[in-house]
């Protein structure tokens, strides 16, 4: 796809809040347009949150083309980083959003990965009980997954993503250009999520994932592939979320490997092992735990390890305190009524989910005994 050519449009088909996720180069500066044809009107206080980084590559150019449609929009920069995704951040888009007297029919832009998309979602959600929030993600962790669904929130010190709400956008702007500029481990951090479709519901996308000679960098993957990974990752994510706002059943499949994952997170340090590196670690992991539950063979496992491999990410989970990772997996918030919930792959393509896997199986897979 080359610069202003024409933006994809994905459906994500909810019952009271549909919306599109528009991916395209150029899409940046399509932004203004884009709220405009959505009814938004000339004049509507806007305040767009960012990080330094993006800032600097981007803001310019998104403030640009919001004002050059009359939107009265605000820049607020906030610090980077896993450890930022705090409730004292939160107040921080509160405060800004006091100061320029949002009202209901304001609206909240978030430019930059999964961090700002979930802190400026929730600040969103929260600020006179919710107005509208747009998501411009620039990671490719955050255009695949976290852009997409409404999930938003920070962390706690018990455990990552408790504090939240659910909170739709009204619109997902994917430029695909902003990758140029992304770290290569923030890159293949994002291809986790790719592969995590991959493997839970979109065969032809892993298909895909495993006829490259390279996942681990954009230059490796070029931009036709990235194309198709970026739609079929967008489309998948929209699916399911139009099935199961809200976590009622088959949404919990999104959780392939975050449930370890996020144990990884919250012992080694938030940012010490980037979210995609986690996610990475607790594929494998409960790859492993299916093939000791007979659910699936030991050539698929093969297989989601290689993908993994060729994308440049960890297999093997860190040295964990087996009794304090157990004491973080019960407080995740997809425990229901005390009992763990593993979502576990039977083959490439289709996952179960599974709330009577035995902890002297966990602790085994914990202790790197499995």
């Amino acid at each position: 796809m080359v610069a202003g050519s024409p933006l994809r449009t994905i459906e994500v088909a909810l019952a009271s809040n549909p919306y599109t996720v528009r991916i395209g180069e150029g899409a940046l500066e399509a932004l203004g347009g884009l709220l405009e044809e959505r009814g938004c009107a000339a004049g509507t206080q806007v305040l767009l949150v960012t990080n330094p980084e993006v800032d600097h590559h981007y803001g310019a150019r998104v403030l640009a083309s919001l004002q050059r449609h009359g939107f009265h929009t605000t820049r607020l920069v906030i610090a980077a980083g896993e450890e930022q995704k705090t409730l004292a951040t939160v107040s921080q888009i509160h405060d800004a959003a006091y100061a320029q007297r949002l009202e209901r029919r304001s609206l909240v832009v978030a430019l930059g990965g999964g961090v700002v998309g979930d802190m400026a979602g929730f600040a969103a959600a929260t600020w006179l009980r919710g107005i509208p929030v747009v998501q411009v993600p620039t990671t490719l962790l955050a255009m695949v997954d976290a852009a997409i669904g409404g999930k938003t929130g920070v962390n706690h010190p018990g455990g990552k993503n408790l504090i939240g709400a659910f909170h739709q956008p009204e619109l997902v702007l994917v430029d695909p250009a902003t990758l140029t500029t992304l770290p290569e481990r923030e890159f293949r951090a994002g291809m986790a999520e790719v592969i995590k479709y991959g493997v839970i519901g979109d065969p032809i996308l892993f298909a895909d994932l495993e006829s490259a000679a390279d996942l681990s960098s954009l230059e490796a993957i070029g931009p036709a592939r990235l194309q198709r990974l970026l739609q079929r990752s967008a489309a998948a994510k929209a699916r399911v979320v139009a099935a199961d706002e809200r976590e009622g059943g088959l949404r919990a499949i999104l959780n392939y490997g975050h449930t370890l994952g996020h144990v990884v997170e919250t012992l080694c340090g938030y940012g010490t092992v980037i979210h995609g590196e986690a996610v990475a670690m607790g594929m494998e992991a409960v790859g492993q735990l299916a093939l000791a539950m007979g659910l699936w063979k030991a050539a698929d496992q093969e297989r989601q390890r290689a993908v993994i491999a060729k994308a440049g990410l960890p297999l093997v989970l860190p040295p964990l305190d087996v009794e304090a990772a157990m004491q973080t997996l019960q407080s995740d918030k997809k425990v229901n009524q005390g009992q763990l919930r593993f979502v576990l792959p039977t083959g490439i393509g289709h996952v179960v989910i599974r709330n009577d896997v035995d902890p002297a199986l966990i602790r085994q897979l914990l202790a790197g005994s499995l």
